[in-house]
């Protein structure tokens, strides 16, 4: 187990829950009249609802409704994105085989034995569905798993939700990141101060810079501030429309805005 431990992390966890004394399962929730209820299904209808009552009502952006500038398309002004099969077969070489399904029921393993095989199909999926702005419905599709966090686990609002995917959206997912993520840079999108979410940068390197301009001051003798601030459910309570506005600023427009509105931002998204 030490030696495999760093391909395959699931054989050191199943270890450790072969050794405890028995597993955390939901416990029983508290419904919107204050009744504690048990049944699974209820269970999960309760979760469900208190999930989608977090989420922003402003979540779309139609194409006719698009603020000026995103109808322009794509192609018009930076050229159509150009998925290449080399790309999509890299991807599918990387995939990690000890990951979960999603609800399609396809398994990694195979998508990754594959690759050659999926390479070309799936990058003109991947193709279509940018110049169109599609998203396939199965790929909507997530099984969704209540994390607790603190607090009273009856509470249904102190569970996260986690979303499992399914594998092949998840490849395209790779894609628009690495689009919106270059554009942003390119165009200066991101200031430096930005460390969170970027490649290369980390909680340590923020802090690092923090203490690097902190340290003078105190130093100096001068009087320091600092204010920290924490968004309640920030990522749930995004607003979509507003999300679409910022890219259309500083990023993609056209068929990404028609994707990412009626697709990729359709639902109650953990990668989002």
């Amino acid at each position: 187990m030490a030696t495999s431990v760093k391909d395959n992390k699931k054989c050191f966890y199943k270890y450790i829950d072969a050794k405890r004394k028995g597993k955390t399962n939901l416990c029983s929730l508290l419904d919107t009249g204050g009744n504690l209820i048990s049944a699974d299904e209820e269970e999960a209808e309760v979760l469900n609802a208190y999930f989608a009552s977090v989420f922003s009502e402003a979540i779309t952006c139609l194409q006719d409704n698009c603020p000026p500038g995103l109808v322009d398309g794509v192609r018009e002004q930076n050229g159509p994105l150009i998925i290449q099969e080399v790309a999509v077969r890299e991807l599918l070489k990387c995939l990690d085989i000890h990951k979960s399904m999603g609800p399609d029921r396809v398994n990694p393993r195979v998508m990754r034995e594959l690759a050659d095989e999926l390479a070309k199909p799936l990058s003109i999926i991947y193709y279509q569905s940018w110049l169109t702005g599609e998203v396939p419905d199965n790929w909507k599709l997530a099984n969704v798993t209540p994390i607790h966090k603190k607090g009273a686990k009856e509470d249904p609002g102190n569970s996260r939700s986690v979303s499992l995917t399914s594998v092949p959206g998840k490849i395209m997912e790779e894609f628009i990141l690495s689009v919106i993520t270059q554009n942003l840079q390119d165009g200066q999108g991101l200031r430096p101060s930005q460390h969170g979410f970027r490649r290369g940068r980390s909680c340590l390197t923020n802090l690092i810079s923090f203490y690097d301009q902190v340290t003078p001051l105190v130093d100096a003798g001068r009087a320091v501030d600092v204010v920290y601030l924490d968004f309640s459910k920030a990522f749930d309570t995004v607003s979509h429309s507003t999300l679409l506005d910022k890219l259309a600023a500083v990023a993609w427009t056209g068929a990404l805005c028609a994707g990412l509105g009626t697709g990729w931002m359709a639902g109650p998204r953990e990668w989002w």
